[in-house]
């Protein structure tokens, strides 16, 4: 139980995120919610925790921006 990845770890596809009874925190971006509540990460990305409405948190997953398009973004 508990949290098994913190905001700002990598993680793979399909890697576990939070062990949960019930949505304490709910599912945000590129997450998926299994049958018992696990949060896991559906793509390779960042873990970011975020506010939700009413109070609430969520956690999200943001693909991490490959080197050659941040090369290309900066210039």
């Amino acid at each position: 139980m508990g949290v098994k990845k913190y905001g700002g770890e990598q993680v793979t596809s399909g890697a576990i995120i939070i062990r949960q009874r019930g949505t304490r925190i709910k599912p945000g971006n590129n997450v998926g919610l299994g049958r018992d509540f696990t949060i896991y990460a559906k793509v390779e990305g960042k873990v970011q925790f975020e506010w939700a409405s009413k109070g609430r948190r969520q956690v999200s997953v943001y693909p991490a921006v490959p080197q050659t398009e941040a090369v290309a973004l900066a210039g």
